[in-house]
């Protein structure tokens, strides 16, 4: 789980839109993009990125 205040700064870095986390992943709500979390860490990195 992450935290409320960190994911209230995190945005999508491939279109910069809003983020939420889902099922054990940061999934951005303007593309679809799903950004893994290892060991509670979110990588945010457009190559890990599920479409």
């Amino acid at each position: 789980m992450i935290d409320k205040e960190l994911l209230s700064i995190l945005a999508c870095p491939a279109c910069r839109g809003d983020v939420k986390e889902a099922n054990g992943k940061i999934v951005c709500s303007s593309c679809g993009r799903k950004y893994p979390i290892k060991d509670g860490i979110p990588v945010m990195l457009v190559e890990e990125a599920q479409k």
